[in-house]
């Protein structure tokens, strides 16, 4: 890829999938430019430490992303700082309680739509008016493998996740005509600090055992990596995919494809 100098914003930054992909595009010494949003101080400076190695183009900015004023002024800072957004990784979420339905706690199921879902709306909704005025850009979404299929006992991250794919479903259709693509990436398990979480909530006593049951229904034969999801948000990002848009992508070593 030729492309130079994007100004790449990533929420979740450090996390695994943020840290991965931020370390996917600052690896091809391009000139890119990144706003790393987390709330999580130390993840994220572990994400800007190896950022560095690469980059001294960084700006950080401290959110919660379920907050209107802390998400307009990630993006505000954003602008202020590189004056433009290309590509926005919107990719802060949660877990979620393993609860049947009818005994899933009301607050519980509050805090993960707030975090996966609202969350998700608001950095749309300011990167959007950033990117309609500029008449360019790309917004890569995390919604789930559960995002487009149904999970026992995970009622409220299926439903957060089910709304991302409708958001950027939606939102893909209000702005091509502006020259802005919004597609959303499905991951599969991958292995990360919250899939392990997800395992010792399920089987404390063998978290191990999860990931088996889980690999037994990927054709693959394994979880997916953060640099898996990078790769596929890389390349939605860049100018090669700019006739993709309102894409719902499994990045799932075919688990959807026959589960």
């Amino acid at each position: 890829m030729e492309e130079k100098g994007k100004v790449v914003l990533i929420t979740g930054a450090g996390g695994g999938l943020g840290r991965a992909t931020a370390l996917r595009f600052a690896r091809e010494e391009s000139g890119h430019k990144f706003v790393l949003v987390d709330l999580n101080e130390k993840t994220i400076s572990e994400t800007m430490e190896e950022l560095g190695e690469f980059t001294d183009e960084i700006h950080f900015v401290a959110a919660n992303v379920t907050k209107s004023e802390d998400v307009k002024r990630y993006v505000d800072e954003a602008v202020e700082k590189f004056g433009r957004i290309d590509v926005f990784f919107n990719n802060a979420g949660i877990d979620a309680a393993v609860t049947p339905t009818s005994d899933y706690d009301e607050d519980e199921f509050d805090k993960v739509m707030n975090v996966n879902t609202k969350g998700a709306f608001l950095g749309m909704k300011y990167v959007l008016q950033v990117m309609k005025k500029q008449g360019s850009g790309s917004i890569v979404n995390t919604a789930s493998v559960h995002g487009i299929r149904g999970m026992i006992d995970r009622s409220a991250y299926v439903a957060s996740k089910h709304a991302v794919v409708g958001l950027t479903r939606t939102a893909a259709g209000e702005v091509a005509q502006y020259n802005v693509r919004v597609n959303a990436v499905c991951p599969a398990p991958i292995v990360s600090a919250l899939t392990k979480e997800v395992a010792i909530k399920l089987n404390p006593d063998n978290p191990e055992q999860h990931f088996d049951i889980m690999k037994a229904k990927i054709p693959a034969k394994r979880l997916g990596t953060p640099e898996d999801i990078a790769n596929i948000v890389r390349f939605l990002g860049s100018d090669e995919a700019e006739f993709i848009n309102g894409a719902i992508i499994p990045v799932d070593g075919a688990m959807t494809a026959v589960n």
